[in-house]
């Protein structure tokens, strides 16, 4: 089977088309921080409006635990999706109660409607497969057909993700056609030389992607707090900085596997100590295998890979054909600490091929620091999703639309 697009829905004039969108935004004080999920809904949106359909947006926006949370409330998504739009988009303020039906009756052709938190109502999350199946068959009632466009939960069986989807008639839009063919492009045979980029907090977090893309890669960069497991599995001290003791056999296993494997493993050399983590905390740049003898001592702490680092980084990362990076370098929420990620940022947009920012905290990262989404090329909505699509693992909310996973 192949996945499920559009075109398989036949004519959407006139229909209710329920658009499962992934528009879990950060907010600050109800403002909207970064609005590039809301914008990577618009291609499917606007296609379905021009094609007449009653679009009826759904999406969760935290974790509100089941139950209306008004910090939660997508009422700032649905101002900013109108804004984008060009045209009124209407706010239900239930998902499946009586505003939502009143507001979804009430929509004319290429008329749009976003429907309150699905989280709000426990039965999106359920682990319980009945429980979870009501409330999906709740939606159902307001919709004709279902357009699946949110990479980012397409890893989670959930009601409006995975139970919908089976009861009516679905297929995906074109956010998750454009993030299964990039994807698709860093697995099968990508250009050469292929470089992966791997930093954030955990080794943990990263093993099913590194175990997988090992025997794909050409280089694998380190950085982020897990560079302190590295540094630790080859003996050298990382004084109090992030480390998973846990995984120090499992990194070994990684650096043996890519020495047999010819993969060019590259390290910090140099590391960006502090003495707290801090804002506004001293620092010092150190050698990679001297962090304990930095001016903080035992107490000192990792929070960015170094300036020698960074530039052999960018080096890899510009001789590359195909790159993909997930997870900042560094602390970058604090500026002193976010040269690492910048500098990997920047090197990826002069990459000659395909360059890919991995979603997540890599997707925050960039927009943070002053680039714009079509500095790269591609920039994906779905962190979790797009490691787990790189893992090899089966994804629900893809397979119920058609997809078989690789």
């Amino acid at each position: 089977m192949t996945l499920r697009t559009l075109e398989s829905l036949g004519s959407l004039e006139g229909r209710r088309v329920i658009v499962r969108c992934d528009l879990n935004v950060p907010l600050r004080d109800g403002v909207i921080t970064d609005d590039g999920r809301v914008r990577a809904s618009l291609p499917t949106l606007n296609a379905l409006i021009n094609a007449g359909a009653r679009v009826i947006v759904c999406s969760h926006l935290g974790r509100p635990d089941g139950a209306p949370d008004p910090q939660y409330s997508l009422a700032p998504v649905a101002q900013r999706l109108s804004e984008l739009l060009g045209k009124p988009v209407a706010f239900a303020r239930d998902t499946v109660g009586e505003s939502a039906r009143e507001a979804v009756s009430s929509l004319e052709d290429g008329g749009v409607v976003v429907l309150e938190n699905l989280r709000f109502n426990a039965g999106e999350t359920a682990k319980d497969d009945a429980t979870r199946q009501a409330f999906a068959r709740e939606l159902a009632e307001l919709g004709d057909a279902l357009v699946s466009d949110g990479f980012g939960v397409v890893h989670r069986k959930q009601a409006s993700v995975y139970d919908l989807a089976q009861i009516l008639p679905s297929a995906a839009g074109l956010l998750i056609a454009t993030e299964l063919d990039v994807l698709d492009r860093l697995t099968e045979n990508p250009e050469r030389p292929y470089t992966v980029v791997l930093g954030g907090s955990k080794v943990s977090d990263k093993l099913g992607v590194i175990s997988h893309l090992l025997p794909r890669v050409d280089r694998l960069l380190v950085g982020g707090g897990m560079l302190f497991t590295f540094l630790a599995a080859e003996g050298h001290g990382v004084a109090s900085s992030l480390l998973e003791k846990d995984q120090l056999d499992t990194v070994r296993g990684y650096i043996a596997e890519a020495k047999e494997r010819g993969v060019e493993l590259v390290l910090p050399t140099d590391v960006v100590v502090a003495s707290g983590f801090a804002a506004d905390a001293e620092h010092e740049t150190v050698a990679a295998d001297a962090i304990e003898q930095s001016s903080f001592g035992a107490s000192g702490i990792g929070l960015d890979i170094g300036p020698d680092t960074a530039a052999r980084f960018a080096d890899a990362i510009r001789d590359s054909k195909t790159v993909f990076w997930n997870g900042p370098m560094g602390v970058f929420e604090f500026p002193a600490f976010a040269a690492g990620t910048k500098a990997v940022a920047s090197a990826l947009t002069e990459v000659e091929g395909l360059g890919v920012v991995g979603g997540g905290d890599s997707a925050a990262a960039v927009r943070q620091l002053g680039f714009s989404d079509d500095h790269f090329g591609h920039i994906s909505t779905g962190g979790g999703a797009s490691l787990e699509f790189l893992e090899g693992k089966k994804l629900p909310g893809l397979e119920v639309l058609g997809w078989q996973s690789l």
